[in-house]
């Protein structure tokens, strides 16, 4: 049979052992994993004019597309945030009605990423985007964005030239 000393020391050092482990536990970091921010998307000739890409919406939040005449007349190539700038749902590409279409409110995108119908107060959000010069393959970097109420479309980086 156990002492009522032996029972106090018993309580006392697994009260210590606690408090120990969660002090511990408190002094590591808070690890979040996520996927790369800089990745590579294939090459030019992997995507279709006007018909945005979605290999990489679920994984990466980003469509490719290829764009035959964005809202400045020239060919280019951008890399979309797939986030809605209404309440940031996920919007779905409707290829047969030549937009990209919000389920959460019915904002409306057209495939260069300028909103048209719905309570979405802006278009959607550019990465930017480059060629790697020694494989020739697509890098998009989701660290920069590019909005285009602030004139960030036109930056160089927002899109390649075709």
């Amino acid at each position: 049979m156990m002492s009522w000393a032996g029972a106090a020391w018993g309580t006392f050092a697994l009260a210590g052992g606690v408090g120990t482990g969660a002090m511990l536990r408190f002094m590591l970091p808070n690890v979040l994993f996520e996927p790369p921010q800089v990745y590579k998307a294939g090459k030019l000739e992997d995507y279709e004019y006007d018909k945005p890409d979605e290999r990489f919406k679920q994984d990466k939040k980003t469509w490719i597309v290829k764009l035959s005449k964005d809202f400045d007349g020239k060919k280019k190539l951008v890399a979309l945030d797939t986030t809605c700038t209404h309440l940031g749902c996920t919007p779905n590409v409707l290829f047969s009605e030549q937009k990209i279409k919000c389920p959460c409110h019915g904002s409306g995108f057209r495939f260069n990423g300028i909103n048209f119908e719905g309570p979405t107060p802006r278009p959607l959000e550019r990465y930017a985007v480059s060629v790697d010069p020694i494989d020739g393959q697509i890098v998009v970097d989701k660290t920069k964005k590019y909005q285009y109420e602030k004139g960030q479309w036109d930056a160089k980086e927002s899109y390649i030239e075709l």
